[in-house]
């Protein structure tokens, strides 16, 4: 940081340089007290202006940090550091466009600074711009080869991308450098547990936590890694050891619905569960202008409106509680995609209306997945009058017509989920994987993927496989095919979901880790009693559920 360019006496730059040591060092307060006693003497000093706003800013207080570089830049408006400064205060008060705008001018005044390329990357970050955060690190790096804070943020960066592996190369030599850094070693574990290392992502959090005993996000991704391997007793002590320290963590208090969920605790799981909303990288919550309504008094005669929220399958499993709501007097509005409405408007005394239209008059709100909450929903007790979701009747004697030359045994197949999906690359297969099944003699394999990642050539080449993804509207018609067809073979998507809807026959693959509903070690599912369960012995081994399941299907079809 430059002198003041106006002190004639030495005692003051003396003082300026006391000032700026304290600020390095973290010493904040006694930084403060120097650069303020200066600023009475030098009041039309950028730098001290400067200083002090940089100060305010280390001390958690953007807006007064924004007032004091603002001033020092009017004194000075070419100041590369001051307008580097600008931008780290305008993006903690969350106005990141502002701040990539006036730290993109403090670069075209000094383009080889790193320590501004690395502020730069670090907020292209926030903004969901991995890609040119990566080139402002690498600019850092070119500059400054081994600058710790740009080869950390690199990590960072390669992490976001999915680029694992490299990510995990650049912590690891990091750690390798320094050891006793607690912080590198939870980045290792984080980048592990990206690789599915979930048991060496552990012995990296224990590392971290070693080294600090109150590093809670270590406890926090130590609890994840450890639901990856369905530890799930474990995972909670965790999350609870955060929240014994940040009651409001919702990250923590969610991961801990999920576990509890998971090990059949519904009673404390729906209850944690609400904290879906508040965790990180959630959009707000929708503002909807009545209360929300989460089981507290019965309803009568009001008019509950059921909000659309999660995935396809969400809203089919949990669509089954709207005709119960309907059976105590309340009216019913659910609120469905596009592509389920024709589905769920056959259900008994429920109204729909479509997501992103104009909603009707109603006088309280309902998110579709609180209402088990609502509902007080038990795991040995849950609703399912299957089937509780009908086939159209038209649809059917459509699709029955297009199916007339398939012969039974007809056997539905999805095999991969929403690419989106956080856990798409654990929950999906490739229809390579499904060879053995297909090698089966005898059963019509109908594919209802309605985007499939093969490509047609690749579809086309299965003998066996008879797709009709590509002619599938909505779910109705899904719906229809699958009524049509002897058994349904999915993975956890809304295919699976479906079928136990509608009363089919239906085996699920699950990964090593199951969603909470699957719950651990059975073949069943009190959700649809339809279901049979096949899971992973092991992560990622697909290769034993498949032959399992071959075996079941030469078995049944014999």
């Amino acid at each position: 940081m430059a002198k003041p360019a106006s002190y004639p006496p030495p005692d003051l730059a003396r003082a300026f340089d006391d000032a700026v040591n304290f600020y390095r060092q973290g010493r904040l307060d006694e930084a403060e007290k120097i650069a303020s006693r200066i600023h009475k003497s030098l009041p039309q000093s950028h730098e001290v202006l400067h200083l002090l706003g940089v100060i305010k800013l280390g001390r958690g207080h953007p807006a007064a940090a924004l007032t004091l570089v603002e001033a020092s830049l009017k004194l000075n408006p070419g100041a590369a550091d001051a307008l580097a400064s600008r931008g780290l205060a305008l993006a903690a008060l969350g106005r990141d466009a502002d701040a990539l705008a006036s730290l993109d001018q403090a670069l075209a005044l000094a383009p080889d600074n790193p320590d501004m390329l690395i502020n730069r990357g670090n907020l292209l970050l926030k903004l969901a711009r991995p890609q040119d955060a990566l080139a402002a690190f690498e600019g850092a790096l070119a500059v400054a080869p081994s600058h710790f804070g740009a080869r950390v943020s690199r990590g960072h960066a390669l992490l976001t991308l999915g680029r694992f592996a490299e990510a995990l190369a650049e912590y690891g030599a990091l750690v390798a450098a320094q050891p006793s850094d607690p912080e590198l070693h939870f980045n290792c574990g984080n980048a592990l547990a990206s690789l599915g290392r979930s048991a060496e992502a552990i012995a990296c959090f224990d590392r971290a936590i070693a080294l600090r005993a109150d590093h809670l996000r270590a406890h926090l991704s130590r609890g994840v890694a450890l639901q990856a391997l369905n530890r799930h007793e474990e995972a909670l002590a965790d999350f609870e050891r955060v929240l014994a320290h940040n009651k409001g963590n919702a990250d923590a208090t969610h991961n801990a619905a999920l576990s509890r969920l998971t090990l059949g605790d519904y009673s404390r799981g729906f209850v944690q569960y609400e904290a879906r909303w508040q965790r990180t990288g959630m959009p707000p919550r929708r503002r909807l202008g009545k209360p929300l309504w989460l089981g507290e008094y019965p309803l009568g005669r009001k008019t509950i409106l059921l909000t659309a929220e999660q995935g396809f399958g969400d809203m089919i499993q949990f669509a089954r509680y709207a005709p119960l709501l309907a059976r105590t007097g309340a009216k019913v509005v659910l609120e469905a995609p596009p592509e389920l409405m024709a589905l769920l408007d056959r259900q008994e005394g429920i109204a729909i209306v479509a997501r992103g239209a104009p909603l009707p008059p109603f006088d309280v709100h309902c998110p579709l997945g609180s209402l088990p909450l609502a509902l007080r929903t038990d795991s040995a007790a849950i609703p399912a009058p299957i089937p509780y979701l009908a086939v159209s009747g038209e649809r059917l004697g459509e699709w029955r017509a297009r199916l007339a030359g398939i012969a039974s045994p007809r056997v539905a197949l999805a095999w991969a989920g929403r690419p989106t999906h956080a856990n798409d690359r654990n929950r999906s297969l490739a229809l390579a994987q499904l060879a053995p099944l297909l090698a089966l003699d005898r059963i019509a394999f109908v594919s209802v993927q309605r985007e499939p990642r093969e490509d047609a050539h690749s579809l086309a080449a299965v003998r066996s496989l008879i797709h009709l993804g590509g002619e599938l509207k909505d779910f109705d018609d899904t719906a229809a095919v699958l009524a049509l067809c002897d058994l349904i073979v999915s993975v956890d998507t809304a295919v699976a979901h479906l079928a136990g809807a509608i009363g089919r026959p239906v085996w699920i693959l699950l990964p090593y880790q199951p969603d909470w509903r699957w719950k651990l070690d059975r073949t069943d599912s009190p959700w649809y009693p339809t279901a049979r369960l096949y899971r992973q012995s092991a992560p990622g081994d697909w290769d034993g559920v498949i032959a399992r399941l071959r075996d079941d299907l030469a078995n049944t079809f014999s």
